[in-house]
């Protein structure tokens, strides 16, 4: 099958759309799931990576600082987050998942994850490593566009 440039490009920009509506799918029956709104996946997904501050948190999620404070009040309560002093500046308080929060979004997460590396067994090293310049890409152009939006300048 001949191919030209343009077709493929096409072809591989309606995958991602196709893998883009996939994901925001499953996190939104994960968050049935769990009672939980798409921002506080959002908010769990950066905890996953380690405690964050409040202000990062509200970076991160795209709301404003009294939403965000609203996020983490629904989280302590549901057993997701704790609040706790930064243990290397005693005036900032940060937000960690808990043992349950880490548990609970594993549950619903974990079985992909595992699937999600086996699928990757047949690429090579360079394979992966382009796929993550690709991702990253990705990323930037999406983040630089949300930023754009965000400014008015839809």
């Amino acid at each position: 099958m001949t191919r030209t440039r343009q077709a493929a490009i096409e072809q591989a920009g309606r995958a991602m759309q196709r893998y883009q509506r996939s994901v925001q799918s499953f996190d939104d029956a994960v968050g049935r799931a769990l009672g939980l709104g798409p921002a506080d996946l959002r908010c769990l997904d950066i905890l996953s990576e380690g405690p964050r501050t409040a202000g990062e948190l509200s970076a991160a999620t795209g709301l404003r600082p009294a939403a965000t404070t609203a996020l983490i009040d629904r989280l302590v309560v549901k057993g997701f987050v704790v609040r706790q002093p930064s243990e290397t500046d005693r005036r900032q308080v940060l937000v960690a998942m808990t043992e349950e929060g880490a548990r609970r979004t594993w549950e619903a997460y974990g079985p992909m994850v595992t699937e999600g590396q086996q699928a990757f067994a047949s690429f090579t090293v360079a394979e992966l490593e382009r796929m993550r310049e690709l991702l990253d890409g990705a990323t930037e152009l999406t983040e630089r566009h949300r930023a754009r939006v965000e400014r008015g300048s839809a």
